[in-house]
């Protein structure tokens, strides 16, 4: 069965030591997006990587630097209707006290209330919206303790 989440989530990002991150739930979104600056692509040896400062300005975290392997780079619309290129990143998400993967594209999302959106890709065959709650999924974990 599927669980409910509400139109705004609260989520942790583990391998990141983020917790408590206000996140925008995006039907019309296909990919996830982490607010970050910094973001860009390394070479060690022969491997690529992406370095990049998750939450950079954001109230509340800490900006730590970090490296993960570079999964791929993708065009991806914005919400203005313009294509541009980005690097996504593969991690996991804490979402009901569950750990899930997800697929990070990584944008600096300084000027926007929401530093994730949760997009289509994530979402599906796991969740189904209800566009008239919120942060059912910390609600949940506090029910469960």
């Amino acid at each position: 069965m599927l669980k409910t989440i509400g139109w705004k989530e609260t989520v942790d990002l583990p391998e990141l030591g983020i917790t408590d991150i206000p996140a925008k739930v995006d039907t019309g979104a296909r990919t996830s997006v982490l607010h970050c600056s910094h973001v860009q692509l390394i070479k060690k040896g022969r491997k690529q990587y992406v370095e990049f400062r998750p939450l950079d300005g954001h109230p509340g975290h800490q900006t730590n630097t970090y490296v993960f392997p570079f999964h791929s780079e993708r065009r991806i619309r914005n919400s203005f209707g313009q294509e541009e290129n980005r690097y996504i990143i593969k991690t996991t998400i804490l979402f009901f006290n569950e750990l899930h993967p997800i697929e990070l594209s990584l944008r600096d999302r300084s000027g926007m209330e929401f530093p994730i959106l949760l997009g289509r890709s994530f979402i599906r065959r796991k969740f189904l919206v209800d566009v008239s709650r919120a942060n059912l999924s910390k609600k949940s974990t506090k029910d469960s303790k």
